[in-house]
């Protein structure tokens, strides 16, 4: 039985020191761990991974076990005690496992998933994806700036929903996924606000670049082409939000007068290949059409300028 075999390389191991354990050990408890999951045990995964005695085991071979978890998750029903036990277990690997481990591996599954299920794997991965880069001391700015991107690149291929039916429907949930995609960004752009408030010559600008990044691709997708004008009926646009809160991390970051009015592209990117460095540019063309249109038109940030209207 699963549980047999799990608690079988589970003794083994807890006698083990970490440095000491073997490629077939994680093998092993990636296999049993998975036979748990789709056999049904997660309750009896949840207390392996619980029992304060496995806490090193986990650490180290926890991440593992992402990809049959997310499966199972999709697998249940809403109201099942099965599902309520795997959504655990995923809590409770983000605060346990390896950090860097852990983020490879929730990455790696945003990556695989493709059509229908995109936005709810990503919605799903998002409360874990964030705690562990707020754990992440190296390269954070690039692991916040990689896992945006990997999201924005996952979600672009989708329809963006127009008609006040189709907003209403979110058949695919992207505009419940814009939304916690801006709140998954919060913290970082706190980060930087903090940092900038500390120091007049901020130096870290790597994680406002990737912010920076972020904010002008959420302008060319999903914004330029979503339908933003008040709508009967709907009280919470949801594309209207989303716009708002993207114009309110240029404003925090400092960024938005420039783009406004400085034209400022960003850090354009030295491409040797002259073909990238036109699609860079006309991207950032079309970012920077869309906030003209959200500011001027829309009025959105408006209160952010009281003397230029």
């Amino acid at each position: 039985m699963a549980v047999d075999e799990l608690q079988a390389i589970i003794q083994r191991c807890q006698i083990l020191e970490e440095a000491d354990f073997k490629g077939e050990d994680f093998n092993l408890f990636q296999v049993a761990g998975q036979k748990c999951l789709e056999d049904g045990y997660a309750a009896q995964l949840l207390e392996v991974i619980q029992n304060e005695k496995n806490k090193v085991i986990i650490k180290n071979m926890g991440w593992n076990l992402i990809s049959p978890l997310v499966r199972c998750i999709f697998m249940y029903k809403q109201e099942d005690d099965k599902r309520e036990h795997c959504l655990k277990i995923l809590d409770q690997l983000a605060q346990l496992c390896n950090p860097k481990e852990l983020f490879l591996g929730l990455l790696e599954q945003i990556e695989q998933t493709s059509g229908e299920q995109v936005c709810q794997t990503v919605m799903l991965l998002l409360q874990p994806l964030q705690t562990v880069l707020l754990k992440l001391q190296n390269k954070k700015a690039y692991s916040v700036g990689l896992s945006l991107a990997m999201i924005m690149n996952q979600l672009t291929p989708l329809p963006v929903p127009y008609t006040k039916e189709q907003i209403q429907e979110d058949k695919l949930g992207l505009c419940q996924c814009c939304n916690a995609v801006v709140r998954f960004a919060k913290p970082f752009v706190n980060e930087v606000v903090k940092n900038m408030e500390k120091s007049s010559e901020y130096n870290d600008m790597e994680l406002k670049e990737e912010l920076l990044k972020f904010c002008m691709k959420s302008l060319k997708y999903p914004l330029l082409t979503a339908q933003l004008e008040q709508l009967e009926g709907i009280e919470e646009h949801p594309f209207r939000h989303f716009a708002t809160e993207i114009v309110d991390i240029l404003w925090d970051i400092r960024e938005l007068i420039p783009l406004v009015f400085l034209h400022r592209k960003g850090k354009s990117l030295h491409w040797e290949n002259q073909e990238f460095a036109d699609i860079e540019q006309r991207n950032s063309a079309d970012s920077l059409a869309c906030l003209s249109y959200l500011m001027f038109v829309q009025h959105f940030g408006i209160d952010c300028f009281p003397m230029v209207f």
